[in-house]
């Protein structure tokens, strides 16, 4: 069976293209490369020994996507294909929405179209916006998220729900929370055009002299010691979770499931905890500055993700320092490509 990956290029779907492959999934990709680059393919491939089908186009194009489901005897979806910055989706709201639900429902009108089901959403933490109580467990009632970005997480979810009770449908909503790490390869990992948005990728740059300084955003929060709390998880651990979630919908004798779970390791480090952990498992510095608080940023985050592991037999085993270990060999890596 082949299972359509959109953004099967980016961060998390690379890591998960290749778990599937691993685990005998067919694999068919949509990515615009809007925020990946084309030799990711080519490392997925040495990694694997496979070469999974790839279609290099916009999801907001229907006519191509339906081309894609006409050619691949597609059985299910992991949609990972989304915008993702917090704090660019509060300047350019109306460019998140379009590209973050129109790409959804093209997907889902196929779906419904042709009597498919099990779908996962690359869903976040961010639906429950600043939580009252930690860990956040899945019945954590929902806020409204502070960033645009999260907002549309939080519709997707909601889209998706409405479709699998209308259709009779199964789908998982995996819910992350702040995925960090490099394939141990060293050929994948997390790959920003331009300024990263993101902790790690910026703390890489920092450490390998391509940043001047590290900007902290914000240390007069409301935590040990002053700067944001989150639950970082590897990446590969994470890309299991999806290969878990999604051999649990398709041998489910179900018609309707709506599967929602948390992925994360129930521990919470602060940003200054992170980046001395990494100068310590690398052996680095990362030289920082205290900036003001980015608008959207929450204060504290972490999960309990006690329900993947009863149901889907999953659970995060990487530490924090492999974890940051591995971006230092993926930051090495991009260094000697670009040599």
């Amino acid at each position: 069976m082949a299972i359509l990956v959109t953004g099967g290029l980016g961060y998390i779907g690379s890591h998960t293209v290749v778990e599937l492959i691993n685990n005998g999934f067919d694999v068919v990709i949509v990515d615009d490369l809007s925020n990946s680059e084309k030799f990711i393919l080519k490392n997925i491939e040495e990694i694997t020994g496979k070469k999974p089908v790839f279609y290099p186009f916009d999801l907001k194009r229907r006519e191509l996507l339906t081309q894609v489901f006409d050619a691949h005897p597609i059985e299910g979806c992991i949609n990972f294909a989304a915008s993702k910055a917090v704090g660019e989706s509060q300047v350019k709201p109306v460019d998140y929405y379009e590209n973050n639900l129109f790409t959804l429902i093209n997907i889902l009108q196929e779906f419904k179209e042709r009597g498919i089901s099990n779908f996962i959403f690359s869903s976040s933490c961010t639906v429950y916006g600043q939580a009252e109580k930690m860990p956040i467990d899945e019945n954590t009632p929902l806020k409204m998220p502070e960033s645009v970005y999260g907002k549309t997480k939080q519709m997707g979810e909601e889209i998706l729900i409405d479709f699998a009770k209308a259709y009779n449908r199964r789908i998982s909503l995996l819910r992350y929370f702040n995925p960090i790490g490099a394939h141990p390869s060293g050929k994948l990992g997390e790959l920003p055009l331009g300024v990263p948005n993101n902790l790690i990728p910026y703390v890489t740059q920092t450490a390998a002299g391509i940043r001047e300084k590290l900007n902290i955003w914000g240390d007069d929060y409301d935590t040990e010691d002053g700067t944001a709390v989150r639950d970082y998880i590897y990446v590969v651990d994470l890309a299991k979770a999806h290969v878990s979630a999604l051999k649990s919908l398709l041998q489910s004798s179900e018609e309707t499931v709506i599967d929602i779970f948390n992925l994360g390791t129930g521990k919470g480090s602060s940003v200054l905890e992170v980046v001395k952990a990494f100068e310590t498992a690398n052996d680095v510095k990362v030289p920082y500055q205290i900036c003001a608080r980015r608008e959207g940023d929450i204060t504290i985050a972490y999960a309990n993700a006690d329900k993947a592991e009863k149901k889907l037999h999953w659970k995060s085993e990487t530490s924090l320092e492999e974890s940051l270990r591995t971006v230092w060999k993926w930051q090495q890596y991009l260094d000697s490509r670009a040599v």
